[in-house]
């Protein structure tokens, strides 16, 4: 069997969606005959656990494990919490940042370049080294974000005779919150070269949209392949759907990912229609940031919220076949065109309809529309998103309210590991 090192930071424990990528590909490649062999740290430091996660990592997969210094541990000292949200991307936005977030992130961008794991990149490449001799790999993929994994692939494809594919699960210099890290010139210019060194040295690149394949197209003429995130066939019992007219958006509400037009078409509804006061609830689920919350006290919308937090992968994929309606929101920058959200796969499949909001031409609009899952806005298209709204709010009330996938096999995980293990054998 075909042995593939496979080198990513999150891994379970960790929760969140960063991890269900090489989680379910690792799942899954032994069935088309290639033996995975996952290099993570040993002592990381994950904003978000998810213990559950552990029993889903394939038995026939090797886990390798080393030790990671972060200085994310240093800076806890100062302010355990603000750390936490900033590791975890919760950033704010630079006029809302507080002097201790400002010098936070001013050393995260301008001290540890690409990123704060970049101290375990020296330390893996000595032990990798041996350890791909010793076990006769000739393959190799690094995952980012956190894109100091990509230096690993560098490092070993320059001394090594190997194949190197390097994944991008996020761009780098074009990723939302790059512009939040208050880089000063010199340091936003080391993060393209590093940018650029990589992707003209990985032999082949992964990406997860097209958007992201046309602006690497721009500086490096490897061979980039195109293969999105999934969904997986979870084992949730059937859930009843929610008593009230439930609005769910579920995993991290950014600061920036703030949809004004929301609120605004909420809070007139509620005054306009009093069967929907009485109906309505908005389920928050997972880490959101307190510039939401405060734009929903501005919006007297406080009392309609449910803040459940974190909860576990399986109770997140629960809440997303009960729920009446789901929300999936992107920053409207055109930075952001290329994300499609890991979360959007699981909502598909939910038989539940979405909302989601975002900037004109982005990827994952074209998905929801082609699958018939939902529906899609810009931010300035505040009267029609009232209206859909309104809509799913009178199919709610004939008790009528569902969505009516199509297409949506190509987009199984088993399918796209497919894709991927037909790459790994050319």
């Amino acid at each position: 069997m075909k042995k593939v090192l496979i080198i990513t930071y999150y891994f379970p424990p960790a929760g969140g969606p960063g991890v269900q990528r090489w989680l379910k590909f690792v799942k899954y490649l032994p069935d088309f005959g290639i033996q995975p062999v996952v290099y993570v740290p040993e002592n990381p430091t994950y904003p978000i656990v998810d213990e559950k996660l552990v029993g889903e990592i394939s038995d026939q997969a090797i886990i390798v494990k080393r030790k990671i210094f972060e200085p994310y541990g240093l800076a806890s000292v100062f302010s355990k919490n603000k750390t936490k949200k900033i590791s975890s991307g919760i950033i704010p936005s630079q006029r809302k940042q507080s002097f201790l977030e400002k010098i936070f992130l001013w050393i995260r961008g301008n001290l540890f370049i690409p990123d704060a794991r970049v101290f375990w990149v020296k330390p893996s490449v000595a032990f990798l080294e041996k350890y791909i001799v010793e076990n006769d790999i000739d393959t190799i993929i690094t995952s980012g974000p956190p894109h100091s994994l990509h230096l690993i692939g560098l490092e070993l494809k320059n001394q090594l005779k190997l194949r190197w594919i390097a994944d991008f699960r996020d761009p780098w210099t074009t990723i939302g919150y790059h512009k939040s890290l208050r880089l000063s010139g010199s340091s936003a210019q080391k993060h393209k070269d590093l940018e650029r060194e990589v992707l003209n040295a990985a032999d082949t690149i992964l990406v997860t949209s097209k958007t992201t394949k046309t602006e690497f197209e721009a500086i490096t003429s490897q061979p980039i392949e195109v293969i999105t995130n999934g969904y997986d066939v979870e084992k949730v019992d059937k859930q009843p759907l929610d008593e009230k007219f439930t609005l769910a958006h579920i995993g991290s509400f950014l600061s920036d990912r703030n949809p004004r037009i929301l609120w605004k078409s909420l809070k007139e509804l509620i005054k306009e229609n009093k069967d929907f006061a009485r109906d309505f609830e908005l389920k928050l689920i997972g880490a959101t940031s307190k510039e939401i919350l405060d734009t929903l006290e501005e919006f007297r919308l406080t009392k309609y919220v449910n803040n459940l937090g974190y909860v576990s992968h399986q109770e997140a994929i629960a809440h997303q076949r009960k729920s009446q309606v789901l929300l999936l929101v992107e920053i409207d920058s055109e930075d952001t065109k290329s994300i499609i959200p890991g979360k959007l796969f699981e909502y598909m499949v939910s038989e539940r309809p979405i909302v989601a909001i975002g900037p004109e031409g982005s990827d994952f609009a074209e998905i929801i529309t082609q699958t018939n899952t939902g529906v899609f806005f810009t931010y300035d298209e505040k009267e029609k998103l009232k209206g859909q709204i309104l809509g799913y709010y009178d199919q709610f009330l004939q008790k009528q309210l569902r969505s009516h996938p199509v297409g949506l096999q190509q987009y199984s995980r088993k399918n796209l590991t497919a894709q991927l293990a037909k790459l790994l054998k050319q």
